[in-house]
């Protein structure tokens, strides 16, 4: 059931409607059969394996808090085993068959919506249940909710069970206000979608599916690449939080201005906010905090001196954790060289910082001036782009072919969508339309920026402003939004 889809919308009144109309106490109960209806939709056998991974976390956090050492490696072993086996199968299989020089015909294996967002969310309640930071559930139906919370269940954010499980099972009265904001949510989320995500869409598949055709046009590509993923992805999470807020639950924020960063680090403390974090607390602190790395520290304040024994372990530990996110987005060697790549950037990058102080100091540059801020933030958007031809391509070779070819082809205008597409629009007008879209997008994340809270400044307007607003959004949808490629869902939906 798509969030871009009439049955979705539907779904969603009544399941808002029905919450405020029950007892208080029930509500959770409520939202419980909702979202099993709402992964029932998706397929009844998706069941079992999100039946799967709620049963033997809730079980094992039981077992944890009872100091059992054994039922934590146990568990995860399990849920991250049958997440491995459903996702990496049949490229592990396809590499050796590779290397071997045999044929490989890929296996036919179920890929469950949303296990890498469940997956990973029930792995972070385990895992702080023993590390004493939350008691375990001991309410089964409590934590089954939290597992599957419809809005989120297919591409997050990844949320931790103590901020949200309270959330979930607390009663909750209506308030018209808080309704109305996750309304503005909702119709900005879709704005993003269906204005420049699915109209970037039809540049992206022309470019990248006819690659060999249309030689040269790898910028376009990409930065049409970057609009529809920032698009999609906000826009979803957008939706997402919208609706959560119409059940007065406030989940995590996921996005921060992503392309106001000024380095890769700081590009990835914007996006996709929950992974890092999740990232950062249970994998990058466990590996720095680990006996190995204790060992290697030392071994690099004997050999190497105290500066690279502070930076080269944490450099190292940045690494891992960008493989593991590599991995986590595919099972490809596209995606490992991409986790690889951002990884490396971050690594290298903390390795020189005493250089980059002294190269600044020696060239007499003022790294406070809003010029050098502006250099920081177009090197980091051409560093993310440049990560985007792994991303996009349909392998590491098309991605090498693209990357070179936009330098040594370079093209930017031609009949690109009309030469591949029948249909009933045209390639200037989508154009215009996604430049349009950016530049709302960017109009509004610059006002964030400057700490500008657009949607409570909006809400404190009067009711004939707040409804132009509400109108002009929906109206933008209907007129410019690319509806029948909405229908297709959203990227990360398939994670």
């Amino acid at each position: 059931m798509s969030f871009v889809s009439t049955a979705f919308i539907i779904f969603v009144i009544l399941c808002i409607a029905g919450y405020y109309l029950i007892p208080k106490q029930y509500q959770w109960c409520w939202l419980l059969v909702f979202s099993y209806i709402y992964y029932l939709a998706a397929g009844p056998r998706y069941v079992i394996f999100l039946l799967f991974s709620t049963v033997i976390t809730y079980v094992g956090g039981l077992r944890a808090e009872q100091g059992s050492k054994a039922a934590v490696p146990v568990v995860l072993l399990l849920d991250f085993g049958a997440l491995a086996i459903i996702k990496y199968t049949n490229f592990v299989l396809g590499t050796f068959a590779g290397i071997a020089g045999i044929e490989f015909h890929e296996l036919d294996i179920l890929l469950p919506l949303g296990i890498s967002f469940y997956t990973f969310q029930t792995a972070g309640y385990l895992l702080d249940v023993y590390w004493k930071r939350c008691k375990a559930e001991h309410n089964f139906l409590h934590f089954a909710l939290f597992v599957s919370f419809f809005p989120q269940i297919m591409q997050g954010p990844i949320s931790r069970y103590g901020q949200l499980a309270e959330q979930l099972c607390a009663q909750h009265t209506f308030d018209i206000r808080r309704i109305e904001s996750g309304l503005y949510r909702i119709a900005w989320g879709f704005f993003k979608k269906m204005v420049i995500a699915d109209n970037a869409a039809l540049y992206v598949s022309a470019i990248f599916d006819n690659y060999m055709t249309l030689r040269g046009y790898g910028v376009l590509g990409v930065l049409m690449y970057s609009a529809q993923l920032y698009a999609d992805f906000s826009g979803g999470i957008d939706i997402v939080i919208g609706i959560a807020e119409c059940l007065d639950i406030t989940l995590a924020e996921n996005f921060r201005q992503p392309f106001f960063a000024t380095s890769i680090g700081d590009f990835w403390h914007r996006w996709h906010i929950t992974l890092g974090t999740w990232m950062k607390d249970y994998v990058f602190y466990p590996i720095s905090l680990s006996g190995w790395m204790g060992k290697f520290k030392k071994f690099c304040r004997n050999k190497l001196g105290k500066q690279i024994a502070r930076t080269l372990p944490i450099a190292v530990a940045n690494v891992i954790v960008f493989l593991v996110v590599g991995v986590w987005h595919g099972a490809a060697w596209k995606y490992i060289i991409y986790g690889l790549y951002n990884g490396l950037i971050i690594g290298i990058s903390g390795l020189l910082t005493k250089n980059f102080r002294s190269w600044k100091k020696a060239l007499k540059i003022n790294d406070k001036s809003a010029g050098f801020k502006l250099f920081q933030i177009v090197r980091t958007f051409v560093l993310v782009n440049i990560s985007w031809y792994l991303d996009c391509a349909g392998s590491v070779g098309q991605a090498y072919m693209m990357f070179k070819d936009s330098i040594l082809r370079f093209r930017i205008f031609g009949d690109i969508i009309d030469t591949y597409y029948t249909w009933s629009g045209s390639q200037e007008v989508t154009m215009a339309c996604i430049v349009f879209g950016c530049i709302v997008v960017f109009i509004r994340s610059l006002m964030k920026e400057r700490g500008v809270d657009v949607r409570a400044a909006l809400l404190d307007r009067p009711i004939p402003v707040r409804c132009v607003v509400l109108f002009l959004l929906l109206a933008s949808l209907v007129l410019i939004g690319n509806q029948p490629l909405s229908q297709g869902g959203f990227i990360y939906a398939n994670f």
